[in-house]
């Protein structure tokens, strides 16, 4: 075929990925309930209240099933948060070239909200990892690894966003300023919606937006030079889907 023929030939889309097999729907089926009863023991008893022991048992397995999964329970708590958070850095790395630093950020935590339910409720059901979000805000040992974590991450986001806005994380502030601000936008909201009395995944989504909205204009705005070819003059929307 020649270099014409193929370019004017169509192109396939690529094949389904395979189904995953009987022994790894089992184990992601074992994994799954392992999760969902360390949640409901988590948050019914307290996380110090609660032995590895005791989920391996709320399950109908053995201890060593357990770790073969989690490396602790410090592991299983998190779980679900890591998986929001996978979430939230493929809706950042997703979001239009035009959009400044912190419309991004704003936009990607909300895709993420919108778009994470389906998968939280694979798992467990919505309102149990709401109850858990609230367990670790409420837990001092759980709190302390949730800011260590906290920190961790926006490293990695701030990395994220001078790649995309073609800066040296080291060499220019701004990426890590703005990173902080809205680190801590969700650290307050995340605290008073936990203290208030609409608990749920609208309410504090809802917040959310209220404060970030109130974000200084200096870190809201566009940081790429007027010469940049990837930048556009297309304002970015505030309106909230």
């Amino acid at each position: 075929m020649n270099t014409a023929t193929a370019a004017a030939a169509p192109q396939q889309a690529p094949p389904p990925a395979p189904r995953p097999g009987l022994r790894e729907r089992k184990k992601q089926r074992t994994r799954d309930a392992l999760l969902r009863a360390a949640l409901e023991l988590f948050t019914a008893r307290g996380y110090e209240q609660t032995t590895v022991d005791d989920i391996a048992r709320a399950v109908g397995v053995s201890q060593r099933t357990f770790f073969r999964y989690f490396p602790g329970k410090e592991e299983v708590a998190f779980a679900m948060q890591d998986m929001v958070e996978a979430h939230f850095m493929t809706s950042l790395r997703a979001r239009p070239a035009h959009e400044p630093p912190l419309e991004a950020l704003r936009r990607a935590v909300l895709d993420c909200w919108d778009s994470v339910r389906e998968a939280v409720a694979s798992i467990a059901p919505l309102e149990l990892y709401l109850r858990m979000f609230r367990t670790i805000e409420s837990t001092p040992v759980l709190l302390a690894t949730h800011l260590r974590r906290s920190m961790e991450k926006e490293e990695h986001i701030a990395a994220v966003l001078a790649e995309r806005e073609g800066l040296d994380v080291d060499a220019d502030p701004r990426p890590r300023l703005v990173v902080a601000a809205f680190s801590g936008v969700l650290r307050v909201t995340g605290r008073l919606w936990s203290n208030g009395e609409d608990l749920t995944l609208d309410g504090l989504r809802s917040l959310t937006v209220r404060y970030l909205d109130q974000v200084g204009p200096a870190l809201a705005g566009t940081w790429r030079t007027p010469n940049d070819p990837n930048r556009t003059d297309a304002p970015a929307e505030h309106t909230d889907a």
